[in-house]
């Protein structure tokens, strides 16, 4: 490069510096301390006590933890990916609805946006309380057996996944709301005149230009999704029989609760590695039906 190109170069290196010393100190430094860890077995203090290479991987993948904590994540994943995008784009296309009084269900429908983890897990945390619970007091209201929700091997994967939705709601609703109210009016007008009707203007023009929202909301709730822990720490304890033991939580108990620092940390790279597939899939397929104006 010329001097003059030197010059630029640092000038933009120094506008950057303090945004690049945050993701170094706070991002780059813990993961490649965690891929560090990830080669040794470490003490209970989380001190390196011998370097074992990829011995913790090849242990990983042939663990039937590990492939039961697997086959939950992505259960976890196809329960909460879809059902949270499709409920959050129905909603905001209903609240687009120029109605009377449409701006208190905007405000509903978004407000879990302002809920914590803690408070929302906890909340559900007594709805499905086997007794006082509200779902089984319906359940006994209709004269049908109650549910044990969260204590049943083949509910409480279901019961988190209902939890993490509700949770995710908000956020994707405004998001996708402020995707539609970019769309112009104007489009929906000559459709009018040419005859289309609702069904028309929702699959020919709302959906393709609300897509690039889409995609993003899909990505973001995606990866999440494989993130999730707090709703199932306070709900379930990764249990009952390890049903809502997902990567995340197996992660924390490796960890923090057996002090197995390295095999958690080699957990957490193939984690990494789980979403940057997905996420590169994503891309790859789900961007060319993406139409960008």
């Amino acid at each position: 490069m010329h001097t003059q190109e030197w010059r630029l170069f640092a000038e933009g290196l120094m506008y950057l510096s303090p945004a690049l010393i945050i993701l170094g100190v706070f991002l780059f430094y813990p993961m490649f301390k965690t891929l560090y860890y990830s080669f040794f077995i470490t003490n209970p203090r989380g001190e390196t006590v011998a370097f074992i290479g990829l011995e913790n991987y090849m242990h990983l993948i042939q663990s039937p933890n590990f492939q039961h904590s697997m086959i939950q994540t992505l259960k976890f994943v196809l329960y909460t990916v879809p059902t949270g995008v499709l409920l959050a784009l129905f909603l905001a296309v209903i609240a687009n609805e120029r109605l009377k009084g449409v701006e208190f269900f905007r405000v509903i429908f978004s407000s879990t946006l302002g809920v914590s983890v803690a408070a929302g897990a906890t909340i559900w945390l007594f709805m499905f309380h086997p007794s006082i619970g509200v779902f089984n007091n319906i359940l006994a209201f209709l004269g049908l057996a109650p549910v044990p929700w969260l204590t049943s091997g083949e509910w409480a994967l279901l019961s988190v996944a209902v939890t993490t939705v509700w949770m995710n709601v908000g956020f994707n609703f405004i998001i996708l709301l402020g995707g539609l109210q970019n769309i112009s009016e104007e489009l929906y007008e000559s459709a009018r005149i040419d005859g289309a009707g609702y069904f028309a203007q929702l699959f020919k023009i709302t959906l393709p230009l609300l897509s690039p929202t889409l995609f993003f909301v899909v990505t973001v709730t995606l990866i999440n999704a494989f993130q999730s822990f707090g709703q199932i720490h306070i709900l379930t304890g990764g249990g009952p029989n390890e049903a809502t033991n997902i990567i995340v939580y197996s992660i924390y108990k490796e960890a923090f609760e057996f002090s197995r620092f390295g095999f958690a940390s080699a957990q957490a790279i193939l984690l990494f590695f789980i979403i940057l597939v997905f996420t590169v899939l994503q891309f790859k397929v789900g961007e060319k039906k993406v139409h960008y104006q």
